[in-house]
């Protein structure tokens, strides 16, 4: 906005409406560089009306009292300034400026009477509403008032909502008497409301939560209802902008949600803007299911869309779907920056259980610093490529028109990556495809722009690393696609930019729709809900396609045929079988995900003959393989290689045991026994024998021990 310095510039502004606020008015920055406020020109005879419409504010209702005023009379100043005042009046909010409240201070008295007639009711009603405003009637144009806005917000001094529907505090009368709410029964009412459930259905689920801790009567659903209203609307009417500016915004939030933060880094000149999120309810997730387990990343989401992109960390529940506990927005993917938020976050996991740790961090960007994973983490980290995946299918359905085309391009581009493991080179593969498709203009010059120049980046970490199951990546991509729905709706365009935006949604709708989810499962409630979650990876819903609803190409294995589950006269045709580049012709497929068809094929291939191994499975092969070479002579580096080979055997196949069984108690019983060391039985209160060390090194301590037992053993007598 630009700086003004004279008031001759400044336009007056006369609004239709016949009430009208500072929503209705242009503010234009009036001062110098140094000191400038907020202004707005209007004639001075709709002064009253402009206050009656911040009055009716709908968010915070309020009164403005006259907090000073001044007055001049025509012709009493020689020389004067432009931006004099004939008439001078400081109105404030009536909620303030004192703070009757919780930790509030109240003004010193004043040597004047305060005019109020027009201030709040009650004094204790005061909760420090640092809202004001300025009206000045100009001394050389009588007819027009200078509106110089200094606070707009009804906020207190610490930038909390202090009044109004907004504020979380503002119970009103008979709180006393309001049924006990749990952190579960308000989590679970909320997230119905960010979800956009009808009220009496919301209703009539925290009814039921509430009757768990007392008795159903009139009072208590009166006092129930208001409450979910009330909620209601302060969700409804709760705003991303706590400050015009993006970054004092985001500051405010995080002064107000410590709890939710494990890192926080504003943005400077020699700094770059971290803000690392974690609920308590993440925090409790990524203990409980990424201890000895996986935790994934969805690291590159809105880099060209948002402010600044956006890093998921992602735990697999115990349906093996990706569950969030951790984001974090920032721009640098520097090392010193990462390895800041992951020891804040992993110092933070510590602090509840020392004893957590990970046992593999996967990775989706060839590009991603490894070295901060490997020194916080101490875990092995594997790559999935279905972001590789995603971005091919999607460009190859848009630039190219024939879906013969489509299916062999995709085939062929399946075929490079493959070769990583089939002794072929790679790049030999690469200059035949482009010049074999040079004809594919469209589809060409975006894969040449954009992967050429990196795809031996791309090829060396997927042979290098272990790469992830399809499993795992459908999870990932489930998650990027329900997160992308969240945030890229068409009425949240404008405000993608800011990050308080982006904070927002996440700690609230997205939070929300988890926690909804877990629960739903995990209490066998909302059934819909809880269908929904589970079929919400391509995997599980793989899992309910039928074997005998898959036809195999009895010839060359070029396709496969899968009956439609919505219409049973209908059929799918996956091309490529067996093959994690299989292309079928689905409409959630077209969109470049990983669909069920394509899963459900190529479970079935894996244990065909004439079928090519998953990636996941050649990787691992490739990694045994090496581990099983021969060192040059007959050392203990043969020992020591086949002691983990033949571990890391034993642990996986306890592990396909443990998934394909169906009764527990079979495995545990074929459990290895484990005996445990047994602590020597007292007689009479007569301590246990002590070892000549512990009695030489610690003479005093069993003295201790001993008199304890001989007081017990008289109190016994006592009795």
């Amino acid at each position: 906005m630009d700086l003004i310095e004279s008031i001759h510039d400044i336009p007056v502004q006369n609004p239709s409406v016949e009430d009208f606020s500072a929503a209705d008015l242009k503010w234009i920055k009036f001062g110098t560089p140094e000191h400038h406020d907020d202004v707005a020109l209007i004639p001075y005879a709709r002064v009253e009306e402009f206050i009656v419409g911040e009055c009716s504010n709908v968010e915070c209702p309020t009164r403005f009292h006259i907090e000073r005023g001044r007055k001049r009379s025509k012709g009493s100043l020689l020389e004067f300034k432009s931006d004099e005042y004939l008439e001078y009046r400081l109105y404030w909010c009536s909620f303030g400026p004192e703070n009757y409240g919780e930790g509030g201070v109240i003004l010193p008295s004043r040597r004047y009477r305060l005019n109020t007639r027009n201030r709040a009711a009650r004094p204790q009603s005061m909760r420090g509403c640092t809202c004001h405003f300025v009206v000045k009637r100009l001394y050389a144009r009588p007819s027009l008032a200078l509106v110089v806005y200094n606070d707009r917000r009804h906020v207190n001094k610490s930038g909390f909502i202090c009044h109004g529907p907004l504020d979380r505090d503002a119970i009103g009368p008979g709180a006393k008497k309001i049924p006990y709410v749990g952190n579960e029964i308000q989590q679970q009412t909320m997230s119905m409301i960010y979800l956009g459930i009808p009220e009496e259905n919301v209703l009539e689920k925290h009814l039921e939560g509430i009757q768990r801790y007392c008795g159903s009567d009139v009072k208590v659903n009166s006092l129930a209802s208001q409450y979910v209203h009330k909620l209601g609307m302060i969700i409804k009417r709760s705003t991303h902008e706590l400050d015009l500016d993006d970054q004092a915004s985001v500051r405010i939030w995080a002064d107000r949600n410590k709890k939710s933060i494990f890192y926080h880094q504003d943005s400077s000149e020699t700094e770059p803007f971290i803000l690392g999120i974690q609920t308590e309810w993440q925090l409790q997730q990524m203990l409980r299911f990424g201890h000895r387990s996986l935790i994934a990343a969805d690291s590159t989401f809105g880099i060209k869309r948002l402010k600044y992109p956006l890093c998921t960390l992602l735990v697999f529940d115990s349906r093996q779907h990706a569950l969030p506990v951790a984001w974090i927005i920032t721009p640098s993917v520097a090392k010193p920056d990462i390895s800041k938020w992951m020891k804040a976050l992993l110092a933070r996991v510590r602090a509840v259980d020392p004893a957590w740790k990970v046992n593999g961090f996967l990775i989706d960007d060839a590009a991603a610093e490894t070295d901060p994973i490997r020194e916080t983490f101490s875990c092995p980290i594997l790559f999935s490529v279905w972001r590789v995946r995603r971005s091919w299918l999607r460009h190859i359905v848009k630039n190219c028109r024939n879906i013969e085309v489509q299916r062999e391009i995709f085939k062929r581009l399946g075929e490079m990556v493959y070769s990583i493991w089939g002794g072929v080179n790679p790049f030999v593969v690469l200059e035949k495809f482009t010049q074999d498709f040079v004809d594919q203009t469209d589809f060409m010059q975006y894969f040449t722009a954009t992967w050429v120049p990196k795809i031996e980046m791309w090829l060396t970490t997927m042979k290098t690393l272990p790469l992830a199951s399809q499993e795992a990546s459908g999870a990932i991509e489930a998650y990027h696609v329900k997160l992308k729905v969240k945030l890229f709706d068409d009425s949240h365009l404008g405000a993608l930019r800011r990050v308080d935006w982006l904070v927002h949604k996440l700690t609230t709708e997205l939070h929300s729709s988890y926690w909804l989810d877990r629960y739903a499962d995990e209490s066998d409630s909302f059934q819909t809900v809880k269908e929904e979650y589970i079929n919400s990876t391509s995997w599980h819903r793989a899992l309910q396609i039928p074997d005998t609803d898959v036809t195999l190409d009895n010839g060359n294995n070029l396709f496969a045929k899968i009956v439609s589950r919505n219409d049973r006269n209908h059929m799918h045709l996956v091309w490529n079988p067996g093959s994690e580049f299989a292309f079928c012709d689905c409409e959630w497929s077209l969109r470049g995900n990983l669909c069920k068809h394509v899963i459900k094929v190529n479970t079935i291939c894996e244990n065909l003959r004439g079928f090519q191994s998953s990636m996941s499975f050649q990787s691992y092969q490739e990694i045994l393989t090496s581990m099983f070479k021969k060192p040059p002579d007959d050392s203990l580096e043969l020992d020591l290689s086949v002691a983990w080979s033949h571990q890391i055997h034993d642990q996986i196949q306890k592990l396909v045991e443990l998934n394909r069984s169906t009764d527990i108690g079979t495995v545990v019983n074929n459990l290895p026994l484990k005996w445990g060391n047994k602590k020597n039985r007292t007689l009479l209160g007569r301590p246990a024998t002590v070892g000549p060390s512990v009695a030489l090194t610690s003479p005093s301590k069993n003295i201790n021990v001993r008199k304890k037992s001989r007081k017990r053993k008289r109190l016994s007598h006592l009795r």
